[in-house]
C-alpha cells in the first residue's frame, strides 16, 4: 500500500478530524508511519482514550477491502497533497485531508473549471420568487463560465444544480453523507443527472456514511471553501445557508445576497448578510464586477441571451400588460392585476431583476425602455 491508501483509511476513522491527523502527521512524519505507530507513540498526542479507540478500529479495519468497495460503488478519491484536490479548498482552516467523489474526478477538470466556482445556496422550502431568482442567477453565472457549488438540499441548491445543467455548465454537489448516498432522496434524479452529466458529486465522509445533526454544518464549510465567493438567494434570518456565508466570510471570500421582496420572511436571511457586509447584486453581472473577472471562455450574456432569460411567464405578462400604456402605483398594480399584495410584490422584485419593469420611485412601476 502506498502513503495515500494510508491518509484513505484515517478518513474512515471519525475520531480523526483534519487538525488532528495534521498533528499526527507532524509528529510521525507520514500517514504510514502513524498508522503503524505504538499505542504509547499514538496516546502522547491524541490521549489514552482515543488511542484505544483507533487501535481497536485499526484491528477490525482493512485499507484493501474498503479500496476494494470503493472501487466496487464507482468511488473516487484525492487527498490534500495531491494535484487534483481544489485549490481554494486547501487555503481553508482545516481543509478535509480526504475528499471522496462520484462522477468527474477533479484532475478531469479544466482548471478553469474547478477554480472559477460560486457557491449558491438558500431556503430549502422555497418562494416561487426564490426559485426564479435562483434558477436567474445560476444560469447567467453558467453562461459567464463559472461552476456551481451547492449542497443537493432541496429548494435553492436543486434549482441551482438543475440549472447549471440545463445551461449546459457544470455543477459540484457536496453532501453531509458518503457519496454513495443521495439525500434528501427525494433528489436521487438530480443526484444521477449531476454523475452523468460530468459533474461531481463530493464528500469528506467515508461511504455509507449517514448524515447527521452535525455533518451539515462541515458540509457547508467545504461549499464556501470551494468557493470564490458565495450567493445566498433566499432564506429565513435563522437559514442552513447564513452557515454557508459565514464560513464565506471567515475565509475572506466575497458573499453576495438578492434582495426580495420585505414582506416576505425569506428575505430576512439575505438583508441579514447585507447589513453584515455582503454585496447586495441583482445582476451576474454584479459579481463579476465584484470579483474583478472580465475574461473567460464564455462571457457574460450579450444581447441575444438576455432576451433569453427575458421569457416572461403567464403572471409577469399580466403585469406587462396593465403596464403597458403608464406608470403605475403598487396598489394599483395590486387592484388591476387581481392578485393578492405578497405575490405582486414578488413579481415585480423578480421582474425587475430580470430587466423587463423598473422602479421609478415613489412606489410606481413602468416597463423598461
Amino acid at each position: 500500500m502506498n502513503e495515500r491508501d494510508y491518509w484513505l483509511g484515517f478518513s474512515v476513522f471519525s475520531g480523526i478530524g483534519p487538525h488532528k491527523f495534521s498533528k499526527l502527521l507532524k509528529t510521525f512524519g507520514s500517514a504510514k508511519k502513524t498508522w503503524h505507530s505504538s499505542e504509547k507513540e499514538l496516546a502522547s498526542v491524541l490521549g489514552k482514550k482515543l488511542s484505544d479507540q483507533f487501535f481497536g478500529f485499526r484491528i477490525k479495519f482493512s485499507i484493501e477491502n474498503y479500496s476494494k468497495k470503493l472501487e466496487k460503488e464507482n468511488v473516487w478519491f484525492t487527498t490534500l497533497k495531491e494535484n487534483g484536490y481544489p485549490h481554494y479548498l486547501s487555503k481553508i482552516n482545516n481543509p478535509p485531508f480526504v475528499l471522496y467523489g462520484k462522477g468527474l474526478k477533479f484532475n478531469k477538470w479544466d482548471k478553469e473549471e474547478i477554480e472559477k466556482t460560486i457557491g449558491i445556496v438558500g431556503a430549502r422550502r422555497t418562494t416561487q420568487y426564490g426559485r426564479d431568482v435562483t434558477k436567474f442567477f445560476s444560469s447567467r453565472l453558467t453562461a459567464s463560465g463559472f461552476t456551481i457549488v451547492s449542497g443537493l438540499a432541496m429548494g435553492v441548491d436543486a434549482v441551482s444544480h438543475m440549472s447549471a445543467l440545463e445551461s449546459g455548465g457544470k455543477t459540484i454537489a457536496v453532501l453531509g453523507c458518503g457519496v454513495d448516498c443521495c439525500n434528501p432522496r427525494e433528489n436521487f434524479s438530480l443526484y444521477k443527472k449531476i454523475i452523468e452529466g460530468e459533474s461531481t458529486i463530493i464528500s469528506e465522509l467515508p461511504v455509507s456514511h449517514p448524515p447527521n445533526r452535525g455533518s451539515f454544518p462541515q458540509r457547508n464549510r467545504i461549499i464556501a471553501g470551494l468557493s470564490l465567493g458565495v450567493l445566498v438567494t433566499e432564506g429565513g434570518e435563522d437559514s442552513g445557508s447564513l452557515i454557508t456565508a459565514d464560513y464565506a466570510f471567515k475565509n475572506n471570500r466575497k458573499v453576495f445576497a438578492v434582495p426580495g421582496p420585505i414582506t416576505s420572511s425569506l428575505s430576512k436571511g439575505p438583508y441579514k448578510l447585507i447589513q453584515k457586509g455582503a454585496k447586495l447584486v441583482t445582476s451576474a453581472e454584479d459579481i463579476l464586477n465584484e470579483l474583478k473577472i472580465t475574461n473567460s471562455k464564455s462571457q457574460a450574456p450579450n444581447k441575444s441571451q438576455n432576451a433569453k432569460f427575458k421569457t416572461e411567464t403567464k403572471e409577469e405578462e399580466e403585469i406587462l400588460k396593465i403596464l403597458e400604456n403608464e406608470s403605475l402605483h403598487f396598489d394599483e398594480i395590486v387592484r388591476r392585476s387581481n392578485f393578492d399584495s405578497s405575490k405582486v410584490g414578488s413579481l415585480l422584485s423578480i421582474m425587475e431583476i430580470k430587466g423587463l419593469i423598473k422602479n421609478t420611485d415613489g412606489g410606481f412601476y413602468s416597463i423598461a425602455s
